[in-house]
């Protein structure tokens, strides 16, 4: 079969990716905008490998009690799939649903990739801002819309504006993006730039920043020890494009103020570092806390958010190293953590700081590692064996890991397993709704 041929196929189980899983002749089909246990009309996209085929939905033949109405009208199953944006893969499917299809999927990953099983695990929302009172100052909407303070839309050489269709470079005209907030929407209608990239930012003053990208740059979260977001080597940078990327913001969680680049990496929705710190407090609180004596790590550290968490739950004396590729990130990290006379703020690779602190620490120093908290924010693609590995050797006390690929996590944590840590807790946020995302943080410490 070629692509473009129709299938009428029966849907057995949701995939890591955002897509679901049918059968054809024995071979896997995965199909995009599908709800297990349906049966639908599917159109091939992809038909070249021997050992599994892609293609979307054209018609609902049987439909799941479970799906509903698209949140994104543009990205209905009504609408061809080749004009279909992406970015909300989810949508179709009831919300409370989504969440049960991504804790399915990460309990397969955990057990499958980690040889772990947790069935006490769940998924929860953003969680509330609440003031000093108990009276909530920031929730999740209803219908989990309106999250995104950070929108990267695509212009093509004919002027359109908009996303990208699902896995493809070409550009859809939108006429809303219900999972942004109302700012970065009014701002999106009013954009004109030339063809590349242009990200909206909006940080916590509420003022919309619009962030151009040369057409070359490959968006990249600050902290992997790969950069994105500006110009190639040797392409000249576009008059503007620094000027945007680097004008400072601020953002507040749980009355601290961080300093970072526009164009900086920051979490997408507006309760998630609220909601991650949070939980990274509750989950070490409930262990042996934080240490002010020891020492501790804070690798692919951003701008020192979890740092700060790690600062205020050790007091003002307490010794971190935060640790990021991104000289900016760190230049801001610097700052934003200066009340805290021990910390330090370190422009490297993780893999190659641990290497070097391997190299030189001291049996007191590592001594006073081996009591401390190592926190580890890594990039989608996950920290990986060596600096699993690097990390162990240090035997921190306590792990903390901060994900945000499911698959990822259980490479990782099995790895950890490995090198003698327990998983104690994991706690599992949708904080990409109506997408197939899922963040998770773990607390692991070795065991006795």
């Amino acid at each position: 079969m070629n692509p473009g041929d129709l299938l009428d196929l029966d849907i057995t189980d949701v995939a890591h990716g955002g897509v679901f899983i049918a059968r054809h002749e024995g071979r896997v089909v995965f199909v995009s905008d599908a709800v297990p246990g349906e049966r639908v009309r599917v159109r091939l996209t992809e038909t070249a490998k021997s050992s599994f085929w892609r293609g979307a939905v054209v018609e609902v033949l049987d439909a799941s009690p479970h799906r509903r109405s698209h949140v994104w009208a543009a990205a209905d199953v009504q609408i061809d799939p080749d004009r279909r944006p992406g970015g909300a893969d989810f949508g179709h499917i009831a919300l409370a649903y989504q969440r049960e299809l991504k804790l399915q999927v990460l309990r397969d990953a955990l057990e499958r990739f980690g040889g772990l099983e947790l069935p006490s695990v769940a998924i929860r929302g953003a969680r509330p801002l609440l003031s000093e009172q108990g009276e909530v100052v920031a929730e999740e909407s209803a219908d989990a819309t309106g999250w995104r303070t950070r929108v990267s839309l695509h212009v093509d050489g004919d002027g359109r504006v908009g996303p990208y269709a699902a896995r493809s470079h070409r550009v859809i005209e939108v006429e809303e993006l219900p999972l942004a907030t109302a700012e970065i929407q009014r701002a999106a209608r009013a954009l004109s730039a030339p063809s590349g990239r242009v990200d909206l930012v909006q940080p916590a003053d509420g003022r919309v920043r619009i962030v151009p990208r040369p057409e070359a740059s490959t968006p990249v979260r600050a902290g992997s020890g790969r950069r994105g977001g500006g110009p190639r080597r040797g392409t000249p940078p576009r008059a503007g494009v620094d000027a945007a990327a680097h004008e400072i913001i601020t953002e507040d969680v749980d009355g601290r103020s961080f300093r970072l680049d526009a164009g900086g990496f920051w979490q997408v929705h507006r309760l998630a570092a609220h909601t991650l710190t949070r939980t990274v407090a509750d989950l070490l609180a409930d262990a042996d806390g934080v240490d002010p004596e020891a020492h501790h790590l804070d690798l692919y550290g951003g701008v020192g958010l979890f740092a700060a968490t790690l600062g205020t739950l050790g007091g003002p004396a307490t010794r971190i190293t935060t640790v990021e590729s991104d000289p900016r990130a760190t230049e801001h990290a610097g700052e934003n953590l200066a009340d805290w006379v021990g910390v330090r703020a370190e422009t490297a690779r993780a893999d190659r700081f641990l290497a070097r602190l391997h190299a030189q620490a001291s049996a007191a120093e590592r001594g006073r590692l081996g009591r401390g908290v190592t926190l580890l924010d890594p990039p989608r693609a996950g920290a990986g064996r060596e600096v699993v590995d690097a990390v162990a050797a240090l035997a921190p006390a306590s792990v903390v890991y901060v994900a945000c690929d499911p698959v990822a996590l259980a490479r990782d944590v099995g790895a950890f397993r490995e090198r003698g840590y327990g998983v104690r807790r994991i706690e599992a946020f949708d904080l990409f709704p109506h997408s197939h995302h899922v963040e998770a943080v773990a607390l692991l410490q070795r065991e006795p």
